[in-house]
């Protein structure tokens, strides 16, 4: 039977190509490049490559600033993820990506893919996956899409990583009103490699074949990277065939087929087919491998009939792997796959003329040049505007409209300061065995293979401080990961970022950006905590209305003993309660500021990045000595918010009798940065603070644990289920209808 027939191809044009992604500018780069007009196929390769989301080209310049080395780094940004080595011939390959513009579409596929996607970048490495994270920004619980895309998201990103088997372990859900167009899904991956068996990307060998493995192409996912790469106007819905269908079942074969064939002998390179598909895997391959590469898409397995080499270039179907495989293994290779149930196909071949030749039924449909088409791809230095500083709020001029019982149970009550539970009980978060300290504390901690060594794990940012002071809240999001980890016993060692940002051709939105990755390098610098990996999701606005910057941040550390891993919340009675870190009542840009004035206003907390190294490590040499029964790092919502959570953790109360100096209200709900709870054996609590002192440590004793009730000074007592209550029903209420759910 013929072969269906392909449609005719539209005549390109500049108007065809800005229908693409590309401006005029760039258009005509392409043809001074090129020294003609592009095919539909080549032009469509190229607003594949060259778009925001493949080519970083507002980014770049601005990237290369940050701080990605350090003696246990095995490879840094440029892969398919990041590799440390984590001691006793063990890596950690470990990355974060966005799916943003997805998963506002169609929040279940969207978030669904962007789970598999970030889980393909890993086990390209060679690693097995062991964990999955996220950070996950909604718009304001009143909007009328809110509640969908939380009910989507969460059962998509539950949905593929149940059915792949990795346990979701920890992650960061907030909401604000700037999200309501443009809501953010962050994925996070972890896995685990031996350190001498890491695999790259770069093709090697002249005439080597290229294998196409996994599931088939279909017209899923067609332009999705460019779709990602531009702000929404009033046409999301009509976007919704840019976005791929995800099958978890199908990567698990994957998976095994990839690590079985990666243990034969036979891989030479390896990369996920991700954003832009066949073209950016197979570009990316020759060009960082300085071959060339030449695909016959006749070979491709496709489930559609009549595919045109357009459509298979740019199809962003998911489950798919492309390899360079050693010629004398390849009948192995493919038994493997076929062992598996997956497809097989050997689409081209490598070669020594730098070209990206691609034929279709007996056509060349492109034939380009393949270093330019990265290395030539536009690199901007868009102007920026700096964000102007805010002034610091006087703590003292700012009266308590209510008493700080009240304010402490509205605050828990909020969507931001609420517990999570509701997302993450849809995770399997327990699978594989390993998890140590589940979701909801401070850093998940999962075991390394059989232990005693396991990996602290977080991802966070506080998208309010960066909005407000790029600079420091950059530095904030990098001292919270790391606080995160420290608080559980474990050394920092490096991040994954995730950059997600507004339009950066508005100056305003290019500051915002430029300043947060300022912050990010001066924290990442001073606490040895390099970023090994990373995204940039720009354009992430809907009708010129932009989301907060909010460069995500994932952190990764490791424990010699997960055993020692701290617990978050009080264990037992009669525990003396300390507070490590300076407290000055910053009341400026405040969890209670916002929450009970509704107030937005001043300068965010300064992070002094100095006491942040003193205090963290002083802590942290407490938890490995076994003198802490308890440890918890302050952030939103301060003192205050932090004890009712170390409170509610076990169910064992607490009876506070000193404060730091200043306002009650300063004091209980501040946000000053480099700050711990410790509980601590009555007899130890002298010493540690004699300790303490020494090591220019500030410490303060604060009272005791036990009973059932929160006791703070000058207040009723707080009884822990009001806490619980407040904490805990906020989230399920509203999932299930409730308006008014929130802040009661």
């Amino acid at each position: 039977m013929p072969s269906p027939a392909v449609a005719a191809e539209p005549a390109v044009s500049v108007e065809l190509a800005a229908a693409h992604g590309l401006k005029s500018d760039e258009y005509a780069r392409i043809l001074s490049l090129i020294g003609r007009t592009p095919t539909y196929t080549e032009l469509g390769i190229f607003s594949a490559m060259w778009n925001e989301h493949c080519s970083y080209k507002s980014s770049r310049i601005h990237l290369r600033k940050l701080p990605t080395t350090a003696p246990w780094v095995i490879r840094g940004p440029g892969e398919n993820a990041g590799v440390i080595d984590i001691g006793d011939g063990d890596a950690c390959v470990f990355k974060m990506e966005s799916h943003n513009h997805p998963s506002f579409i169609e929040p279940y596929q969207g978030a669904t893919t962007g789970v598999g996607g970030i889980l393909r970048d890993v086990f390209t490495m060679g690693a097995r996956p062991v964990a999955c994270l996220n950070l996950l920004r909604f718009g304001q619980p009143a909007h009328p899409k809110t509640r969908h895309l939380i009910a989507g998201v969460v059962a998509g990103i539950g949905g593929y990583g149940n059915s792949f088997g990795v346990p979701t372990v920890g992650g960061s859900t907030e909401f604000d009103a700037a999200y309501d167009g443009n809501i953010l899904v962050n994925a996070m991956a972890v896995g685990l490699a031996r350190a001498d068996s890491i695999f790259y990307s770069a093709a090697a060998g002249v005439g080597n074949p290229i294998v196409y493995l996994g599931s088939k192409t279909g017209r899923d996912g067609i332009h999705g990277a460019t779709m990602a790469s531009a702000s929404f106007e009033a046409d999301a819905e009509e976007k919704r065939p840019t976005v791929q269908v995800g099958d978890p079942f199908s990567e698990k074969l994957l998976l095994e087929a990839c690590l079985e064939l990666m243990a034969s002998g036979a891989v030479i390179a390896i990369q996920d087919m991700g954003a832009a598909g066949l073209t950016s895997s197979a570009v990316e391959m020759g060009a960082k491998g300085n071959l060339g590469v030449e695909l016959d898409l006749d070979a491709v397995p496709c489930r559609e009939t009549g595919m045109s080499a357009y459509e298979m270039m740019l199809s962003e179907s998911q489950e798919r792997m492309l390899m360079v495989l050693k010629p004398e293994l390849e009948p192995k290779a493919e038994g493997i796959f076929r062992k598996w149930g997956l497809d097989f196909a050997i689409v081209g071949k490598t070669t020594d003329t730098l070209r990206f030749v691609v034929k279709h039924r007996g056509e060349v449909k492109a034939d380009l040049p393949i270093k330019e088409l990265g290395d030539e791809a536009p690199v901007y230095d868009r102007p920026y505007v700096p964000t102007p500083k805010k002034p610091v709020l006087d703590a003292s001029s700012i009266v308590a409209p209510i008493p700080a019982r009240e304010a402490l149970l509205k605050l828990l009550s909020t969507p931001n300061l609420c517990a999570k539970r509701w997302i993450w009980e849809q995770y399997d978060h327990l699978i594989l065995g390993n998890s140590v300290r589940r979701p909801g504390g401070d850093a998940a901690v999962i075991r390394v293979k059989d232990g005693p060594k396991g990996l602290a794990l977080t991802t966070d940012v506080t998208a309010r401080y960066c909005v407000a002071d790029p600079v420091e809240g950059g530095k904030q999001a990098v001292a919270e990961a790391w606080r995160n980890i420290t608080v559980r016993g474990a050394t920092p060692l490096a991040l994954t970022d995730n950059l997600n940002f507004g339009n950066p051709e508005r100056p305003e939105i290019m500051g915002q950006f430029v300043g947060c990755l300022e912050g990010i390098g001066a924290a990442a610098r001073a606490l040895d905590f390099p970023i090994v990996s990373g995204n940039v999701s720009l354009y992430n606005e809907t009708q010129g209305a932009g989301i907060l910057p909010t460069p995500a941040i994932g952190g990764v550390g490791v424990i010699a003993d997960v055993r020692k891993a701290a617990h978050s919340g009080f264990t037992r009675e009669n525990d003396v309660v300390a507070l490590i870190g300076d407290t000055g009542g910053w009341l400026g840009q405040s969890a209670w500021l916002r929450d009970i004035l509704g107030r937005a206003e001043g300068a965010p907390p300064p992070v002094d990045l100095d006491a942040e190294r003193r205090n963290g490590d002083f802590v942290r040499e407490l938890i490995l000595a076994g003198r802490v029964t308890a440890a918890h790092d302050l952030s939103d919502g301060g003192l205050a918010v932090a004890l009712a959570e170390m409170a509610l953790e076990n169910g064992v109360g607490a009876q506070i009798a000193q404060l730091p100096d200043g306002p009650a209200h300063a004091a209980l709900f501040g946000e000053d940065q480099s700050r711990y709870l410790v509980a601590l054996d009555p007899e130890e609590a002298g010493e540690v603070a004699t300790e303490a002192l020494a090591k220019g440590v500030p410490f303060l004793a604060l009272g005791t644990t036990g009973g059932a009730a929160l006791v703070l000074p000058g207040e009723q007592p707080i009884e822990l289920s009001a806490l619980k209550t407040a904490f805990e029903t906020s989230l399920p209420a509203y999932m299930s209808g409730d308006d008014n759910a929130f802040g009661r």
